[in-house]
């Protein structure tokens, strides 16, 4: 059975300089895969272009088999993807942002399930994006990413601006769905979710990948999670690529 995602020697520009370069990853049909890096890794960068919200600059992507590296439309169509929290138009309500990708409010709860009260979406739909908080807006945009009923879904840094119950209830639903088919790729500064719920991750420093993170890797860092932590801020602080 081909991989959901098969990317070779991946590269990504922007502003004329390469930000992602030579990247290799393979991510497993209903799998959670989580990608990791400090702040300017290219974590975004690489994610966008998956998306189809950036072009490739070079090397292959595969889609259910399929290449798709030339083929930004096709890129964005396959995958479910989450909008800038902050970038959200202030003059929109919440359901407003939704019908935008789901055609109808009525599609989003089916298409949800779980995530829909994990998200606490049910006051936030008749809400002005511009009357919401940080958190508010992170909801909706969480929940952008599962209207239009893909089975890739791409979400980055989805805990960010979350309180300690939302986070842990999204987590759960996440999960949940991963487990039911679902394949969904997160880029990730939490290195307890990349160890307790995704099966394979990678690390990426200065645009390239520094760590390919397995199954058997993360689950020995489940079981001993400030070790796995330590190795990884220390390889993180280094910022270098092997």
């Amino acid at each position: 059975m081909n991989p959901a995602v098969d990317l070779a020697g991946a590269a990504v520009e922007r502003s004329g300089q390469h930000v992602v370069q030579d990247v290799d990853l393979t991510i497993s049909r209903g799998s959670w895969f989580g990608l990791i890096g400090a702040n300017g890794s290219g974590k975004t960068s690489l994610l966008r272009a998956l998306a189809g919200r950036l072009p490739f600059a070079g090397g292959s992507c595969r889609v259910d088999g399929e290449e798709l590296a030339g083929d930004r439309t096709a890129r964005a169509l396959r995958f479910g993807f989450s909008p800038p929290a902050d970038k959200l138009p202030d003059a929109l309500r919440g359901h407003d942002v939704l019908e935008l990708i789901s055609g109808s409010i009525d599609n989003v709860r089916p298409r949800l399930g779980k995530l829909h009260d994990a998200l606490g979406l049910t006051p936030l739909l008749n809400r002005w994006i511009g009357d919401c908080s940080a958190g508010m807006r992170q909801r909706i945009a969480v929940a952008a990413a599962f209207a239009g009923g893909h089975s890739l879904v791409i979400l980055d840094e989805p805990f960010n601006w979350l309180d300690p119950v939302a986070i842990f209830d999204l987590r759960e639903a996440l999960r949940d769905r991963v487990d039911g088919g679902l394949t969904l790729i997160t880029a990730l500064h939490d290195l307890g979710t990349l160890a307790s719920a995704c099966d394979a991750g990678l690390m990426l420093a200065d645009g390239k990948v520094a760590l390919a993170l397995d199954e058997d890797m993360l689950r020995t860092a489940a079981r001993n999670p400030q070790a796995f932590e330590r190795q990884t801020i220390d390889r993180l602080r280094s910022g270098s690529a092997t």
